[in-house]
């Protein structure tokens, strides 16, 4: 198969960065963690808006409630 252009010159990986990756690869994520990467995303989402600061989520997402 020829190479493609697109993969060609690709940087070797970072050995640091693939090292921590091994490291914490199979490591269980606490729901504190799990917590913060949703704040994270909807900060993220979010980002634009000048009255939503990440604070402001972790408040909306301790107050949510979902319907049954």
């Amino acid at each position: 198969m020829a190479d493609r252009k697109q993969f060609k010159n690709v940087p070797a990986p970072d050995p640091e960065l693939v090292r921590l990756l091994k490291e914490t690869g199979n490591r269980p994520v606490s729901e504190e963690e799990l917590r913060e990467q949703r704040v994270s995303f909807a900060f993220g989402n979010a980002l634009g808006s000048d009255s939503i600061t990440k604070e402001s989520v972790r408040h909306a997402a301790r107050n949510l409630k979902l319907k049954d």
